[in-house]
């Protein structure tokens, strides 16, 4: 006969720990949301198995459902499974507003379901760059978005977060403990402790000048975390996510020899303090930026039980990530005779140059199958950190991963499928939005990782103002990664680029556009908020840059007027795409762009008339009356000078609207 999952089921666990009880207390949430009155009484029994590991389950189905694992994990693992499976709560059902479908009661049939080995063993989020949650919050508690993103992690495989960046990750840690979930650390945070230059404010970073210093703060860290389950991040960086040696003063550690040395023997006594503290801990050690060259050369020494993790490039390609110009693209994928190994891949990365922070990232799901796939044949299967930024903009990649880590091949095909059945409806139309957004966005460079999320359109526009405000016309220097040269050959380079991908990116907004036309109610909410307004960032954004490059190229051939022009164009563009972000907040997503300082559409738009106000300056006179009555008196009145304004002088918006209106 089987189970009648319904709302009169109960769920028996006993005295349960933090996480049980948290995953208890979701599974009950869901049962409200999908069943109507109770049917019958019957009951989920929660047992524990001794013999099973920490995240294995069993569930035994007849008259009632027995549950067995071996750890909380398990049990949590478990009780999410019967959500999604029997009351169809999917993995982002919060951060895709997933409506939920009512119902009296759910048969299961009767027999034994049993949890299946991950491919890799560590394997979570890193909430970095989270600045979209750090002022959003959901009927007014700042804590609900924690604890849905936590949720989602679980109920995507996960089992380890790095909790949030630099402040965040201390203020969450115990949260994420407490619903289950492994703690590691940021790659520039040794053990997770404060940053020296916020305990010790004023002083030096300096570890020749203050080891005592940086001593108490990891061994602080240690005592901190010691009842949790960590993976304990060896270390050592200089403040503000960089090389150690430009903080100190000393000189001792001009080689790359005296550095690793140093490096190398910081991180052992780190090792030292974890373990007065904890037995048997687990360790990991980031080879990123500089650290990943000192240990190639063979300058850093690491136990053989230290898992190395290696650092994608922030596109999803493991090479080396590029630095300002440097841009070596020397490989980073493990080694299959590299010991124990991982990584830490971005499906949302800043950069200041090109990356994706509030859109999804720009190369294919098959692009990071393929990637993935050489890191498990690779034997990088101990660790696997996935930046996740805000979660929202980046579900799809992030339910790509999830596939991947339980060891399931992916494609833009297939996932495109099963995520558009999952979350809008499985419309054919929208399944191929999905699939078209790689393929249509600007390429900026001959690797095929090089693709430009929206920071190409917004960062390098404000390089671009900043520069030509400052009158620095022989060239940006933060432009050097794309483009040398004079400021106007850099804009010229950057305007050929938009010029060469624009087509595509137009034919995709159109597409976009067609298919929201087609789609009503809910699913036309859902799409119009999350993959047609990522097409309105690129587009309107690019538009806003290619408007931006022209206008500085007419500002260097002195036509001041079509510069000033131009420039405003780009300003109202970038106010557009600002504005598709804001009205795309229903519900309680309200406020959630409110914070998009990163990518920062609004203040591309403040930088564009901020050159608007300087191009006047060249091309107006001193009284800024020109261009006013050229634009605003009729022919017979402008030659005629005994009153010199009739009106207020305007501003520069209020000139540019008179201006291009006519």
């Amino acid at each position: 006969m089987g189970f009648i999952f319904n709302a009169g089921t109960k769920i028996v666990c006993g005295s349960g720990s933090k996480p049980v009880l948290n995953a208890v207390s979701i599974l009950r949430r869901d049962m409200d949301k999908v069943f109507l009155e109770s049917v019958c009484e019957n009951e989920i029994v929660l047992e524990n198995d001794a013999s099973a590991d920490d995240e294995s389950y069993e569930i035994s189905v007849g008259g009632n459902v027995t549950v067995r694992a071996g750890g909380d994990l398990g049990f949590v693992y478990a009780l999410l499974y019967i959500s999604e499976r029997y009351l169809g709560i999917k993995p982002f059902w919060f951060w895709l507003n997933q409506k939920i479908e009512k119902k009296e009661s759910v048969p299961i049939d009767e027999g034994v379901i049993k949890s299946k080995k991950y491919a890799v063993r560590y394997r979570g989020w890193f909430f970095n760059d989270e600045v979209l949650m750090l002022k959003w919050k959901v009927n007014g508690d700042e804590r609900e978005v924690w604890r849905m993103a936590f949720e989602a992690l679980l109920r995507c495989g996960g089992n380890m977060t790095i909790p949030g960046t630099d402040k965040m990750s201390r203020k969450n840690r115990q949260m994420a403990a407490d619903m289950g979930l492994w703690i590691t650390h940021h790659h520039a945070e040794p053990l997770g402790a404060e940053m020296f230059a916020r305990r010790y404010t004023g002083v030096d970073a300096s570890f020749t000048e203050h080891p005592e210093m940086f001593y108490e703060l990891w061994d602080e860290a240690a005592r901190e975390q010691k009842d949790c389950k960590v993976v304990w991040n060896l270390c050592f960086r200089g403040q503000g996510d960089k090389p150690f040696w430009g903080d100190d003063k000393s000189g001792r550690f001009d080689t790359p020899e005296k550095r690793g040395a140093l490096i190398s023997e910081v991180m052992a006594k780190q090792r030292g303090l974890v373990e007065k503290y904890v037995e048997d801990p687990v360790f990991c050690t980031n080879l990123y930026g500089e650290i990943m060259e000192l240990y190639e050369a063979g300058h850093i020494k690491l136990d053989d039980d230290i898992i190395k993790v290696h650092a994608d490039n922030g596109y999803g390609k493991m090479v080396t990530r590029r630095r300002d110009s440097h841009n070596v693209r020397v490989s980073s994928m493990p080694k299959k005779d590299g010991g124990r190994q991982g990584i830490y891949y971005h499906v949302s990365f800043y950069d200041l140059q090109a990356a994706n922070h509030i859109t999804m990232l720009p190369n294919s799901v098959d692009f990071v199958n393929r990637e993935l796939d050489a890191v498990l044949e690779n034997n990088g299967d101990d660790f696997w950190i996935i930046n996740c930024s805000n979660v929202k903009p980046h579900a799809y990649f992030l339910d790509a991963v999830r596939k991947k880590w339980e060891g399931s091949d992916v494609s833009d095909e297939t996932h495109s499928a099963e995520f558009t059945r999952d979350y809008y409806g499985a419309d054919e139309n929208v399944r191929r939005v999905f699939t078209e957004y790689p393929k249509s966005l600007l390429s900026y460079g001959e690797n095929d990782d090089e693709k430009a999320g929206e920071q190409f359109y917004t960062e390098n526009a404000r390089v671009l103002a900043h520069s030509l405000i400052r009158a620095d016309f022989d060239g940006a220097g933060g432009l050097k990664w794309i483009a040398d040269g004079t400021l106007f050959e850099q804009a010229k380079t950057l305007l050929n680029i938009c010029f060469n991908g624009i087509g595509a990116l137009e034919v995709y907004f159109d597409l976009c556009r067609s298919v929201s036309g087609g789609l009503e109610g809910d699913n036309k909410r859902l799409f119009d908020e999350t993959l047609f307004l990522q097409a309105k960032i690129h587009y309107y954004c690019a538009k806003g840059l290619i408007a931006l490059c022209e206008s500085v190229i007419k500002f260097g051939d002195g036509n001041y007027r079509d510069a000033f022009l131009l420039a405003g164009d780009s300003a109202a563009l970038y106010d557009t795409a600002n504005g598709e972000m804001r009205t795309s907040e229903s519900g309680i997503w309200h406020g959630f762009y409110a914070n998009d300082c990163f990518a920062d559409i609004k203040h591309s738009a403040y930088m564009a008339r901020k050159m608007m106000g300087t191009i006047r300056e060249y091309g107006d006179n001193a009284r800024h009356d020109t261009w006013q009555r050229d634009a605003t008196y009729s022919k017979e009145d402008r030659d005629v000078f005994l009153l010199l304004l009739t009106d207020n002088h305007m501003t520069d918006d209020e000139l540019y609207k008179i201006m291009r209106e006519k």
